[in-house]
């Protein structure tokens, strides 16, 4: 293989595949967008590669290849797990995708990618150990440390959407079941797809994520009422993520992170949920927004 010119991101979506070329300032080159081929996973892969060759032969130029995926690839088996794209469970997606390019390719679960890319040029630039949430139709967490994604032993390090809501109330016993075979996952209460259910379970109304934050920056009650408890739910939640790693900065991404009174109200509620009672964690919305992840995938070759 040639010697890598620029380096190439891969966030590969349940519904899009983006690819983005960067060069080593974090200057983009170039990039393209593609819907995912469903429950398909050889097109999911012919997609992905011809997203590569399309890149380079805009730039010019041979690329390092990294990609975040939904899910990760476990320790023990080489294949990917846990993610909500099922066709791509079971499958040594990096090794096909290495061998389908010809060079050696990174694949990093997306909410590591987030962290790495904000830890590298983003909101937390310079920061040790930055935890990045992603909060979408669903949700999840990565730990990079020192701009480089920190994966685990389990490949599951930083991953709390699937613990369970902390301090429940009788109503929130025993919570929403999940995909995941469980009841109460944090993913079910604080996601898009869970704030609009808590409205619906309250209200017996039908209504989406978004049209919930309109209502609630017009002051309506309801709405208002729902996203109270998504804040105070998600600093529960937090205040777990806080007590076992206690990172330098936390970086919101995903739909939900454009809810601006999560940034004026978690640093309100967490000192009630931390141990000691003290929160000075700076919180902050993701800098490159949905571009984070594919970002933090072209950034999972740093040098």
């Amino acid at each position: 293989m040639k010697k890598t010119e620029i380096r190439i991101g891969i966030d590969l979506g349940g519904t899009k595949i983006e690819a983005l070329a960067i060069d080593d300032q974090g200057g983009e080159l170039a990039r393209h967008r593609i819907p995912t081929p469903q429950n398909d996973y050889e097109a999911t892969i012919q997609a992905m590669v011809g997203l590569v060759h399309r890149l380079e032969q805009e730039t010019g130029k041979v690329g390092s290849v990294g990609a975040g995926i939904p899910g990760s690839i476990s320790g023990v088996t080489g294949l990917v797990k846990n993610s909500n794209s099922t066709w791509l469970n079971g499958r040594p997606l990096d090794r096909d995708l290495t061998s389908a390019l010809h060079r050696e390719v990174r694949i990093a679960n997306d909410a590591n990618c987030l962290a790495v890319s904000e830890a590298t040029d983003g909101a937390a630039a310079g920061k040790h150990v930055v935890y990045g949430l992603i909060l979408g139709t669903g949700c999840g967490g990565g730990v990079a440390i020192d701009s480089r994604v920190h994966t685990g032993p389990n490949s599951v390090a930083g991953e709390w959407g699937h613990n369970p809501l902390p301090w429940p109330k009788p109503e929130e016993t025993p919570g929403p079941a999940c995909y995941c075979g469980k009841y109460g996952c944090m993913e079910k209460w604080v996601s898009g797809t869970g704030i609009a259910l808590d409205y619906k379970n309250v209200t017996g109304r039908t209504l989406t994520t978004r049209e919930i934050v309109v209502e609630f920056e017009r002051g309506e009650q309801e709405a208002t009422a729902c996203i109270r408890r998504f804040e105070d739910r998600l600093a529960r939640g937090l205040a777990q993520v806080i007590n076992t790693l206690d990172p330098d900065m936390i970086v919101i991404g995903g739909g939900v992170s454009g809810v601006q009174s999560i940034y004026e109200s978690l640093p309100k509620k967490l000192p009630l949920y931390v141990f000691g009672g003290e929160f000075s964690t700076p919180i902050q919305p993701a800098r490159y927004g949905d571009s984070s992840g594919v970002r933090g995938a072209a950034w999972l070759w740093p040098s």
